[in-house]
C-alpha cells in the first residue's frame, strides 16, 4: 500500500501585502508525502529559511 500523498495546484508568494503566483517555480506534478516536506522543499526553492515561510489552504 502506497503512503498518502499530495500534490500543490497552486503556490502564491506574498510580498509587502501583494500576491504573486509562483507556481511554474515548482514541479507540480510531484507527490509529497507530508508538510514538512513541502516547507523544506519551498525554502530550497527560494532560497529561504524554512522558519520564514508560512503556509494557508493546505
Amino acid at each position: 500500500m502506497e503512503p498518502a500523498t499530495f500534490q500543490v495546484r497552486q503556490i502564491w508568494q506574498r510580498v509587502e501585502n501583494q500576491q504573486h503566483d509562483v507556481s511554474h517555480l515548482i514541479d507540480r506534478t510531484y507527490r509529497y508525502h507530508s508538510v514538512r516536506e513541502l516547507h523544506w522543499h519551498l525554502a530550497d526553492r527560494f532560497a529561504k529559511p524554512v522558519r520564514s515561510l508560512a503556509l494557508s489552504h493546505l
